[in-house]
């Protein structure tokens, strides 16, 4: 459901399904939620549409954050380390991805499970961050580099 109303349903769900969910988030129409029980969101934090977290791990949203279009945000990570059991087959690792407060993910960023964003980060358009983000970074590039710090 799109609009004002669409918002405040899906907000609705969260709150009583998360694990937690703050203030003033808003779930724009065509994002995929995954595992629910296992992610927590704080307050006034905007997921854009096509979005898909997977918290099957673990994902921590903190408060204050912008999660543009498109955006993938995984809390596991696949073996393949044995050569006797075909990738397919092989062990989930469940993960802990953190993204602290005030942090903006750029349009079709992805973020792979066990990550942490710290605060006051920006994920550029189109990154794989496979590493934590320090303090205030701007990161981009496959895979996500410092780019710079902001002031």
């Amino acid at each position: 459901m799109k609009g004002n109303k669409g918002l405040l349903i899906r907000y609705i769900f969260l709150k009583t399904i998360t694990k937690e969910c703050g203030d003033n988030v808003s779930i724009h129409p065509n994002v995929y939620l995954y595992k629910l029980k296992n992610l927590s969101i704080g307050s006034n934090v905007s997921i854009h549409p096509m979005c898909y977290i997977d918290s099957t791990g673990r994902i921590d949203i903190g408060n204050d954050v912008s999660i543009a279009h498109g955006v993938t945000i995984m809390s596991t990570t696949h073996q393949y380390g044995d050569e006797n059991i075909l990738i397919k087959d092989q062990p989930v690792d469940l993960l802990y991805t953190k993204i602290e407060d005030n942090v903006w993910i750029g349009a079709k960023a992805t973020i792979l499970g066990g990550v942490e964003v710290s605060t006051g980060s920006i994920v550029a358009a189109g990154a794989v961050v496979i590493k934590d983000v320090p303090i205030r970074a701007i990161v981009g590039g496959v895979p996500a580099k410092i780019i710079k710090y902001r002031l």
